[in-house]
Formats: C-alpha cells, sequence, structure tokens
C-alpha cells in the first residue's frame, strides 16, 4: 500500500444524502498523513429510474460545488472529482479506480425499503465486490464515525487454495484497518457441526491474536457473525467473497449477501483479486 493511501469515493448523484463521501471525510479526521480521494460520479442505471421525467438526474454547477467541493475544501483535503456517463457503472468505477490505483473503494448502500428483508443490492454492485483489486466497503447511514471495535469473518475450515488466499487477505485488510483507526481486533469462525469445527490453534497463530480475541461461534455464518458483531458491538465487519471462481447464477455470493443483510454496520468485502 502507498504511504499516502488512495481512498475512491462513489457518489450517486440522484441520492439525497452522500454517505459514502461523508465516511471519507470522516476518515480523514483519523488517518495521518490524510488520505488523497478521488470521488466518482455516475449513476448506477439498474438501482435508478434514468428517464427524462426523473428529476434527481438534473445536476447544476451549483449542486457539485454545494456537495461536492465545499466539504471537501471545508476540511483541506486533497481530492479530485471524476464524473461518468458510462451506463456500465461497475466497469466505469473498476476502470477508474485501477487508474488511481485505489487502496480501497467507499461504497454506498441503500437502506432497506419499508418491510423488504434485505438491503437493495444490484447485480452491478456484486460485480464491483467481486472485480475489485482492492478492498470495498459498503457504508451505510448512520454508521459510527470512529471505528472502535473491527470483526473479521473468516472460514479456516475450507481447505480450497482460494479460500485460504481469500481467509489472508481479511485477515490482512483487518489488521491493517485496526491498526490505522486504533481499535481493536476480533475474528470470527462459524460453523455447522462438530465435523467441521475450525483449527481454533492455527486460527489464533495466522491472526496474531489472543485467545479472547477469537470466536467460534456454532450456526449458520451470516447468523454467527450478526450475533458476534451485535455482542461486540462492531462497528466495521471484514467478511470475504471468492472473485470470479464458481458458476455464474452463484456469483452473487448467497452467503456473502446473508451476512450483508444480517448486519446493520458497514462492511468491508475483499476477495481473491488481489494479493494482501
Amino acid at each position: 500500500m502507498s504511504e499516502q493511501e488512495k481512498v475512491f469515493v462513489v457518489v450517486d448523484p440522484t441520492a439525497s444524502e452522500h454517505i459514502a463521501l461523508q465516511r471519507a471525510i470522516i476518515t480523514a479526521r483519523f488517518r495521518k498523513p490524510s488520505p488523497i480521494f478521488y470521488v466518482f460520479v455516475g449513476v448506477d442505471s439498474e438501482s435508478v429510474d434514468t428517464r427524462a421525467s426523473n428529476d434527481a438526474l438534473f445536476k447544476n454547477s451549483q449542486w457539485f460545488e454545494d456537495e461536492i467541493h465545499a466539504p471537501l475544501k471545508k476540511e483541506g483535503l486533497d481530492y479530485k472529482i471524476e464524473i461518468s456517463w458510462s451506463s456500465e457503472w461497475q466497469r466505469s468505477i473498476l476502470k477508474s479506480a485501477n487508474s488511481f490505483g485505489a487502496d480501497l473503494i467507499l461504497l454506498p448502500i441503500l437502506k432497506k425499503k419499508k418491510n423488504a428483508l434485505r438491503f437493495t443490492f444490484s447485480e452491478s454492485k456484486w460485480k464491483v465486490l467481486k472485480k475489485a483489486t482492492c478492498p470495498v466497503i459498503l457504508v451505510r447511514p448512520g454508521s459510527a464515525e470512529q471505528r472502535k471495535t473491527i470483526l473479521a469473518a473468516v472460514n479456516f475450515q475450507a481447505l480450497g487454495k482460494h479460500q485460504q488466499l481469500l481467509n489472508a487477505n481479511i485477515l490482512a485488510q483487518g489488521k491493517w484497518l485496526s491498526e490505522n483507526y486504533g481499535a481493536e481486533f476480533h475474528v470470527v469462525n462459524a460453523y455447522i457441526d462438530s465435523m467441521h469445527y475450525p483449527d481454533r490453534g492455527n486460527l489464533a497463530k495466522e491472526a496474531g491474536l489472543p485467545s479472547k480475541n477469537i470466536h467460534v461461534v456454532k450456526g449458520y455464518t451470516d447468523e454467527a457473525v450478526a450475533e458476534t458483531a451485535k455482542k461486540l458491538n462492531a462497528d466495521l465487519v471484514i467478511m470475504g467473497t471468492l472473485g470470479q471462481t464458481g458458476l455464474v447464477k452463484t456469483r452473487r455470493g448467497n452467503t456473502a449477501e446473508r451476512v450483508i443483510s444480517a448486519l446493520d454496520v458497514d462492511v468491508a468485502v475483499v476477495n481473491t483479486e488481489y494479493e494482501s
């Protein structure tokens, strides 16, 4: 990672609140030196009504000054802005983030719709998570300003090389974020039955943490992670998704989707597309 972190911030111009941008500004207050920010303004056509009748699509120069320039200038931050007209929202994000050399992507996610069980999460967002060459933090409304407790979810009973690489990436990102935020770091590993009980000693060794920070919980992954995050009052949960492996129909990642839906805090997602 570069000495001065490069953070790529996604802004949806049709949204009334720019939570990823807000998170970027808060992050800068806790990081020294402050990161360099690259603000990407684009519309996800899978999630937004792009017809001309949608007034939220029309923005003038004053909107850019008030909503983007002013908050960043007020904090004295180093930033650049890019506006994308591409209909391929996720591909344009990945292309721009790679060109920028991003160390981290901040991606806003919508609140649950009334009576909905899951967050609104388009296929294009899943493609960003699976193809990104750096971690992606899914930013939720109302998340805590300072990260005091960070929880990483791993799967140490899996023996495949892709899962082992994923575990390593999750732990490396968790350690780095914990050190930079001065946060307490915990690791959780779910298991279904005694036949699939993870090697707790190896997990503690790889994580470099005391036993009290290792949580081996019986149950389905989404329930175990959500239960542990609530118990610890975690501010950020780190999880993984297996890049481009598997069949097309399974690429959304049922387990990953359930974990994200079960949590009410920001989630950092890593994959196997980059080396930790």
